[in-house]
This record gives C-alpha cells, sequence and structure tokens, in this order.
C-alpha cells in the first residue's frame, strides 16, 4: 500500500495535466481541472484545510483500501488478532477496515472545498494504457462525494450488523472479504474519471453480490442471483460497446475532458448510438421498468447486509452514470431519448406503487422484503424522472433522492431483516391479525423506528425523502429547451399519483405490522392475576384475547382461529397456526441502536437542512449542463 501510494501520490498535483483535450480544447495546465480551469489549491470552503496531495492520498485510501483488505480477509490473521474465535476475529477485521474507510471518506469530505464544489479536487491522474489515452485518473466533486460518503457508511453499518449477527450460510471469512469487495468496486465507480475504468469498477461488484446472495441468501437464492447476474451482465455488455464507441471518436477515454468538450467532438448520430447502449446498461441497473424484473428477486433473497448494499448503493451507480457521462458527453443524445426515459419513469413509479398495493393485501402472501423492493422501483423513477428533464432543478433532486433513498431504504432492509430475525418470517400475513407482530404493544421502540422509516420514505415534510421527489417533478414541470412539455407535465401528474399510493401501502404496513392486539405473554403481570383473582379462568396461551375473537368462534376449539384480521387461507398464503405470538420478540437491541442511529439522524438533517447536498451538487450539475462554460 504504502509503495503504490507512494509511487501515484507525485502525480496527484497533475491531475488532467496530462489528458488531452478533444475537438480542439488543449490540456489542462498542472494543478487545474479540465472542467473548470480553476486552480486546485482553493480551499476558502473546506472544514479541514488538507494539501492537494493529503487529499488525493486519501482518495486512493477510500478506493484502494477496501480491495486491500479484501485480500487481507482470505489471508491467516497475524498471532496478535486471531483471539478466541477466528470467524469473529474476520468480522472484527471487516468491522476495522470498512470502518478506517469511512474515516478517510468523512476526512475528504471536511477537507473538500465546498466554494469550488464544481471543480475535480483530490485528483490523482497517471497514465495507465498508454497506447489508448486510458488512465488511472481519479477524482471527486459535489456530484460524487456525497455517494463516497453514503457507501463508506452503509458498508461499514452492514459490516457492524453483521459482527453482531453473522450471516449464516458460506464462511465469515469469505463474506468480509466480498463485502469489502463489494465496497471497493462502488467506491471506484463513484471516483474514477476514465470511461474504461468506470467499466471496470461498474463489473466489479457484480461477483461479491452474486456470491452474497447465492451464498447467504434465503428460499430461491441461486435462481435470483443468475437473474441478477443475467440481467446486469448483458446490460454491461451493450454500455461497453457504447463505451468504446465514444471513446474511439473522441479520441480519449477521459470524462472530464469530454465532458468539458460536451458532445461538440462527436455527431448526433454517434450521440444517439451511444446513449441508446449506455443508456440499456445504466437502465438495468437503476433500475428502470420494465428491466427491473431481477431486483424484486435479489432482494427477497439476499442477506440483510445484501439487501442493503444493493438498495443503497448499487442501484445509484446506474443512476449517477446517466448523470456523470451520458448528459455531459453526449447531450444531444440524451436530449433525443430524456422523454422515452421520462415515460418509462413515470410507469415505473407506478408500478412499483400497484405492486406494493397489491402485496400489502390481506391474504396476497406478500413478502415485506420484495414490498421494499418495489418502492425501490417508484423511488428510483422519480430520479430517473428528475434526470429526464436534464434541468438544474430536476438533476438536482435527482442526486438527492439518490442519497435519501439509500439512507431510508438502507434503514427500512435493516429494520425488515431484523423483523425476520426475531419472527422467523417476513411474510405480511404472517406478521399481522390477532396472532401477528403486534409492535407496538411488544417492542414499542422498535416499532417506532419502523414508523419513522415508513413516513420518510412515502416522503413526508421535514424528512430526507421530499426534497428529491419535490425537486424532481418541478424539474418535470418546466424540461429543458426542446422537450415537449406536455409529455413531461403528464409524467409529474402521474409521479404525483404515485406518491399518494405510496403513502397508502406505507402507512398500510405500519397499520398491520405494528398495531393489533397484545398477544397474551406480554400482558403485565398484574393484570393476569386480577383475571385470575375475580374468579375467571387463565385463558390458554393458544387462544386469542376474550372479547377480540371473531363471531362465531369457539373459545374451546383445539385448533386456533385464522388469524383475526386477515383473510381466509389462500394457496398462496396456507394457514398456519399462529406460533408467532407465543415467541418472543425482542426489543431494538443496543447494536442496533447504535448501527442505525446515524441514518435517522442523517434522513433528518438532510430533510431539515437540504442545502447541505443540494449546495454541493448545484455547482457541478451547471457545470455539467454547460461544458465547464461560465
Amino acid at each position: 500500500m504504502a509503495h503504490l501510494l507512494g509511487a501515484l501520490a507525485p502525480h496527484a498535483l497533475q491531475a488532467g495535466a496530462s489528458a488531452p483535450g478533444i475537438a480542439g480544447t488543449p490540456p489542462a495546465p498542472a494543478g487545474t481541472s479540465h472542467l473548470s480551469g480553476a486552480p486546485a489549491d482553493l480551499a476558502s470552503g473546506a472544514l479541514v484545510g488538507l494539501g492537494d496531495t493529503a487529499q488525493s492520498v486519501l482518495l486512493l485510501i477510500v478506493v484502494l483500501g477496501p480491495l486491500l483488505g479484501a485480500l487481507a480477509a482470505l489471508l491467516p490473521a497475524p498471532p496478535g488478532l486471531r483471539g478466541r474465535d477466528p470467524e469473529q476475529a474476520v468480522l472484527r477485521h471487516g468491522v476495522t477496515v470498512s470502518a478506517a474507510i469511512l474515516a478517510a471518506a468523512l476526512l475528504l469530505a471536511l477537507g473538500f472545498d465546498r466554494d469550488q464544489a464544481a471543480h475535480i479536487q483530490a485528483s490523482t491522474d497517471v497514465s495507465w494504457i498508454a497506447a489508448y489515452d486510458i488512465r488511472f485518473h481519479l477524482g471527486v466533486d459535489g456530484i460524487s462525494l456525497p455517494l463516497l460518503v453514503l457507501t463508506a457508511l452503509l458498508t461499514f453499518l452492514c459490516a457492524l450488523h453483521s459482527y453482531f449477527r453473522p450471516p449464516k450460510g458460506g464462511t465469515p471469512r469469505a463474506f468480509v472479504a466480498l463485502l469489502l469487495l463489494l465496497e471497493g468496486g462502488a467506491l471506484a465507480a463513484f471516483a474514477v474519471l476514465d470511461l474504461v475504468l468506470f467499466f471496470v469498477a461498474f463489473e466489479t461488484v457484480l461477483i461479491p453480490m452474486y456470491f452474497l446472495i447465492a451464498r447467504w441468501g434465503g428460499a430461491k437464492r441461486e435462481q435470483a442471483a443468475w437473474k441478477f447476474i443475467l440481467f446486469t451482465l448483458v446490460g454491461s455488455a451493450v454500455m461497453l460497446l457504447g463505451l468504446l464507441l465514444i471513446g474511439l471518436r473522441a479520441g480519449t477515454f477521459d470524462m472530464v475532458a469530454l465532458a468539458t468538450d460536451n458532445g461538440s467532438g462527436l455527431s448526433k448520430s454517434v450521440q444517439v448510438t451511444a446513449v441508446l447502449a449506455i443508456g440499456l446498461g445504466l437502465a438495468v441497473k437503476s433500475p428502470m421498468w420494465p428491466l427491473h424484473s431481477w431486483l424484486p428477486a435479489a432482494h427477497t433473497a439476499a442477506p440483510t447486509a445484501g439487501s442493503v448494499m444493493l438498495a443503497g448503493v448499487l442501484l445509484k451507480m446506474g443512476t449517477y452514470g446517466f448523470v456523470r457521462v451520458a448528459i455531459p458527453v453526449a447531450p444531444e443524445g440524451m436530449k433525443a431519448f430524456a422523454p422515452w426515459l421520462a415515460v418509462l419513469a413515470a410507469a415505473g413509479i407506478l408500478w412499483g406503487s400497484l405492486a406494493c398495493l397489491q402485496l400489502v393485501r390481506r391474504g396476497s402472501g406478500g413478502d415485506l422484503k420484495r414490498l421494499v423492493a418495489y418502492s425501490s422501483v417508484g423511488h428510483m423513477g422519480f430520479v430517473l424522472l428528475g434526470i429526464a428533464s436534464m434541468t438544474p432543478q430536476g438533476l438536482n433532486g435527482a442526486l438527492f433522492a439518490n442519497i435519501a433513498h439509500g439512507l431510508i431504504t438502507g434503514l427500512l432492509f435493516f429494520l425488515v431483516g431484523g423483523v425476520k430475525d426475531r419472527a422467523g418470517t417476513s411474510v405480511l400475513d404472517r406478521l399481522s391479525g390477532s396472532a401477528g407482530a403486534a409492535l407496538y404493544g411488544r417492542a414499542p421502540r422498535y416499532a417506532v423506528l419502523l414508523a419513522f422509516a415508513a413516513v420518510a420514505s412515502l416522503g413526508l415534510p421535514g424528512l430526507a425523502g421530499f426534497w428529491g421527489e419535490m425537486l424532481t417533478m418541478y424539474g418535470a414541470f418546466d424540461p429543458a429547451s426542446g422537450l415537449h412539455r406536455a409529455t413531461y407535465l403528464t409524467c409529474m401528474a402521474v409521479a404525483g399519483l404515485g406518491t399518494l399510493l405510496t403513502a397508502a401501502y406505507l402507512l398500510l404496513v405500519v397499520r398491520r405490522l405494528c398495531m393489533g392486539p397484545a398477544p397474551i405473554g406480554t400482558l403485565p403481570q398484574d393484570e393476569g392475576d386480577a383475571r385470575t383473582s375475580t374468579g375467571g379462568a387463565a385463558p390458554r396461551e393458544d387462544s386469542p384475547l376474550p372479547g377480540n375473537s371473531p363471531v362465531g368462534e369457539n373459545p374451546e376449539a383445539e385448533e386456533p382461529a385464522p388469524l383475526l384480521l386477515d383473510a381466509p387461507p389462500t394457496p398462496a398464503a396456507p394457514y398456519e397456526p399462529p406460533a408467532l405470538a407465543e415467541r418472543p420478540f425482542p426489543e431494538l437491541s443496543a447494536p442496533e441502536a447504535v448501527a442505525w442511529t446515524p441514518l435517522v439522524a442523517l434522513t433528518v438533517l438532510a430533510g431539515l437542512w437540504p442545502a447541505l447536498l443540494i449546495g454541493l451538487s448545484d455547482p457541478a450539475v451547471h457545470k455539467l449542463l454547460t461544458g465547464g462554460a461560465a
């Protein structure tokens, strides 16, 4: 690691100096950014003063650290770090490495100059394959920095969760190595500034996610893993053709130089062809309707950490590619497909909401993890709608919604995973009714946290989910010049309907999961004593509470009645004895509270102070839309 940093750090101050311009754009002078030409040493808006070299080294640590940590996880632990339990030792290794990467990412964010958020900072640019001008080019601006911090945070929380609740399946050593490899690929995708390197990072995350699903997943994990890998590989293969077309026609793969040129060196036909190919690959990862069908199966089968990383990080790579590559590099091609993207985004919002309403219906046998997965299809539809508007308002809303979705849906998957661990099921029909979880009565703190995540996901004002949806709809209300406004107004109306449907199904989830009569085992002791002291017989543990029995039910029947609030049994949800009421449902634990509090705090902070994110993204968005012009 030290030798690699020593070799690369001297080149950090030459960021962009040797990357060629295109279509007559000259190379940027040493110490300046391709995107703006502004000096790279401006740091008046940084909270912590860091030099250019220190920033570049920090970014190298953030990108390469997880890869080295993944390799170290596969090696035997040194004698002093083995501990009494080798499995716990390797899980501690995952927590330690991910915590170090998070600390480096936070320090990089503190040293980032907010006054120059449109400029590429912490840049490293060295030649990789000189024959084709493919470069090892890293850097961050106001668009990529929040995604870097989000990825590092969610990986750390997943490692911490796995330490206290080790996943069942393969060995912890392989799990930690795959989780860190996944983090490294995602961080690289958000930090690289070369099209070929972007594709390599984009593909790196596929293999670890495949094995996390196939080895540590639940029912039908192998089918879900194969569906995930086939969809994404096919999409990536098509995307590679588009990236190669741009690089070969433009004469460079440097993303900053291409953004500065803003498509002037590419004909419209080349731009349209490239955006079609690149857009298909990015749409699969986003996921855009109707290319989303791999997502519900993958989420349902994945372990909790896999679901959190998939929703909070991997989906963002697709939408980030639209903002970083498609719009600035091929604006004319993007404008040709933008109305179609808006229509498909609106369809995804409506489809995801209707699918969730079907899953929450009584007797449908809907799975909570599958429901949250379909909700992600709808939420990512808002992100795609904002991108399709090609306006600063829409793009800022899309980038904000990306971060909000990662925080809120990550928290939701942690909570749903905890419910499944405690109850042994995530099927809503098993968790509701007279024999259901009734979380307000059994685990009130857990229930409050779940209700908070639900209302944040439905876009309640004052929380992070509100601003992204509002700004993307504002962008659709007044799209970029040349786009058919009536089409976008229709899409905006459909998106508005989607917000109402989202509120409906999430409130139904809270009602069915958190409300309901408390099981006998949760009654206070003095209440049970009062029932017996009055001469009444104490109720059996497997009988429903008096006064809550359905009409016509025989209290003395040996077979428990079907779930009180649910429809009759169906083939999709056959009747099972309500054993959930008889088993304990532990309250929110201290490790869970510590791990999930940052997601709650950031959701509130972003909702009350949206300028924290929009102030970073807005200057960079304007630069990308104008090719670096003032």
